[in-house]
């Protein structure tokens, strides 16, 4: 937790101002077209995932079989060389369309629900992603690399919990403690991951396909986890406001 609190107290010591925000001087030229390809390439599969939620809603899709499709795409993506740049970027979009149709049952709910909340989710995760990533970049480099062994372990203790949940039996209050940890962890990868990216494009590495999902992967976890926030608080409004009226 010190480490999380050195970001945020490190941050109120500088001086934000307009030019603060212009200053991309420590940031080469081509890293920052090299930036500009991850995050257009980060829109297009977040349409992909879009249109992957829209079919499950259509024709019940989403389940099992497209989460081991897009791990599988995936590791596909992976293991082929770089200038296979159009089928990289073909597989980049697949995957996001699994992606997007294996949490298209959480998506469905959230429609039946309260379509706003769906809305709200996802600009909340905009925003946060937009504020991280961003202060990532007008850091000094390398300042939050060092997060990166204390987020590792925290994905490993999510999923010694979620192992442990699961063999054992859950409860209410350790799946919520679930999801505010990995909200935190993976908040934390949007901070540590731009600035791996920026230093990797500083030392040649521009393989803006392979960055561009691992933000996404980023991205769709943190809008997962807030979007099961927002439901369940959603949900015990309801509840309250029934209560109130049969009382």
């Amino acid at each position: 937790m010190d480490s999380f609190s050195s970001f945020f107290d490190s941050q109120s010591r500088t001086h934000w101002s307009y030019s603060t925000f212009k200053n991309f001087s420590q940031i080469s030229p081509l890293v920052q077209f090299h930036l500009k390809r991850v995050y257009l390439t980060l829109c297009c599969a977040l349409v992909a995932s879009a249109f992957g939620a829209y079919l499950h809603i259509l024709w019940n899709i989403g389940g099992y079989l497209t989460t081991f499709a897009c791990f599988g795409t995936m590791i596909w993506l992976l293991s082929i060389p770089t200038y296979q740049e159009q089928k990289r970027v073909s597989l980049l979009m697949a995957s996001a369309v699994f992606q997007g149709a294996s949490i298209g049952p959480l998506i469905d709910l959230a429609i039946n629900i309260d379509p706003s909340v769906l809305v709200a989710a996802f600009v909340g995760t905009a925003l946060a992603f937009a504020c991280f990533s961003g202060a990532a970049m007008l850091a000094r480099r390398r300042e939050y690399l060092y997060l990166g062994g204390l987020l590792s372990s925290g994905v490993s203790i999510l999923m010694w919990l979620h192992f442990a949940s699961s063999v054992f039996g859950g409860s209410t209050a350790l799946f919520m403690f679930e999801i505010y940890f990995g909200l935190l962890v993976f908040v934390g990868y949007m901070v540590v991951d731009t600035q791996d990216i920026i230093e990797k494009a500083h030392l040649g590495d521009l393989d803006y396909v392979k960055h561009a999902l691992t933000l996404f992967t980023d991205f769709v976890a943190v809008f997962v986890r807030i979007l099961i926030i927002m439901l369940k608080n959603s949900a015990e409004k309801n509840e309250k406001k029934k209560k109130r009226r049969n009382d």
